[in-house]
């Protein structure tokens, strides 16, 4: 009954035009709506129900056709971190770093199309036979994927990792035990000195959130420049240029690359450089421009160790198609980075930076990576929970002198 009652209300509604236009509709006008149609259902004997059971069905359809529908609870459950909707009937979602079913469920994949389109609206993406799937940020910051037929075998399913708003300051790390006092002092620090450091990582290990938090210690007098395949980076300081790749259209025309992006941002005379994800092609563009002066540049890398960071940016320089000598490639990136910040969601679902290491030169035509600090896993106890301490490898970088020279106060000790 609950969904015959409700596809009699959706139909209804769909004869009020000014009912889709969410800008011109307010939650309590789209109620009284509602309200409308079940008093002329129940005049007409089409209806017997209690009061209970018709405001559960008018907030369903007021989150749907305001909102997102079955995914608002989701979304504003502050303890879910991610949302899987694998077809109508499965939606999973992540609590502490643990994946489960959730009783939340779509009516069909009809349903569930509906509010894609939702989700989509706002945003030029679309998805549909000829491109079937489609990465969107929502207003919050949320990153979303779909994928829908024919590629997807199981119907329409729906990723969307969560913006935490809850976290706002490196102490918030701190708090989650992400990484210790030390090793947030220096990388707060190493964001002021302009320090050139790659957030390496694997899906979902926070690397995003991690570089989200300490791009507030930029100075708000910096003009900063964010270049994302989708937009996702919440920046404070109010002189930030947000740019945003695009894909090709139906006719296969119009794709604006990241690299495309990368290149234009040199001629805006930036402080600043964010590179939301290096994918391809642009590490090499990254590389040149931290050698020609462009310091502090901030950058995430899928990666599943330091030294696996540098192999892949090896590579994507590679896969350019430019003549460039595997010495040269090594030589500019002893050159140009300074640190690599490893981060990784360990067994127990806590997510901790793992490592921070130095890019310390080349030794015999190989680059020289150092852990200034690590993360030592003990074990496993009874609870469930990883037990472990980060080791202090007492090596000074070698760039540290870069800290008195721009200003900024450290203390050598903490290396010690």
């Amino acid at each position: 009954m609950h969904k015959e009652l409700k596809d009699k209300i959706r139909k209804a509604l769909r004869e009020q035009s000014h009912i889709f236009v969410s800008d011109k509709i307010s939650d309590e006008e789209l109620r009284q709506a509602i309200a409308k149609i079940i008093d002329g259902l129940k005049m007409r004997g089409h209806l017997q129900a209690d009061e209970d059971f018709l405001k559960k069905v008018t907030d369903d359809l007021a989150d749907e056709f305001l909102g997102l529908g079955p995914l608002k609870s989701l979304l504003d459950d502050e303890s879910i971190t991610e949302i899987m909707v694998n077809g109508p009937k499965k939606v999973y979602v992540e609590k502490g770093g643990r994946t489960a079913l959730s009783d939340v469920v779509f009516e069909n994949n009809q349903h569930l199309l509906y509010i894609i389109q939702k989700i989509l609206s706002p945003t030029r993406r679309h998805v549909d036979e000829m491109t079937p799937y489609a990465d969107v940020s929502l207003p919050d910051g949320s990153r979303v994927n779909i994928i829908i037929a024919p590629l997807s075998l199981i119907g329409p399913v729906v990723t969307i990792r969560k913006f935490m708003k809850e976290f706002g300051t490196i102490e918030d790390l701190i708090r989650r035990d992400t990484l210790n006092k030390k090793m947030a002092d220096f990388l707060v620090a190493g964001i002021r000195a302009k320090l050139n450091i790659i957030f390496s990582g694997a899906t979902g290990a926070g690397k995003t959130t991690t570089l989200n938090i300490l791009s507030s210690y930029i100075s708000p007098e910096e003009r900063i420049i964010t270049i994302e395949d989708t937009a996702e980076l919440k920046l404070n300081q109010e002189h930030v240029v947000n740019l945003e790749a695009r894909s090709s259209n139906i006719e296969g025309r119009g794709e604006i690359s990241i690299r495309d992006l990368f290149k234009n941002s040199l001629r805006m005379r930036p402080d600043r450089i964010i590179l939301g994800e290096i994918r391809s092609a642009e590490a090499l563009d990254m590389l040149q421009a931290m050698c020609s002066g462009h310091s502090g540049s901030l950058a995430v890398l899928h990666a599943s160790s330091p030294q696996d960071a540098i192999s892949r940016i090896e590579t994507m320089i590679l896969t350019t198609g430019i003549n460039i000598p595997m010495w040269a490639i090594k030589k500019q990136i002893s050159s140009s980075l300074n640190i690599i910040v490893q981060q990784e969601q360990l067994a127990d679902g806590s997510r901790k930076i793992t490592h921070i290491a130095e890019i310390r030169g080349l030794d015999n035509d190989e680059l020289i990576l150092q852990d200034l600090f690590s993360y030592e896993i003990e074990g496993m106890g009874k609870d469930g929970k990883i037990n472990g301490f980060w080791k202090n490898y007492g090596v000074t970088p070698l760039f540290f002198s870069r800290f008195k020279k721009m200003g900024v106060e450290l203390s050598e000790e903490i290396f010690k």
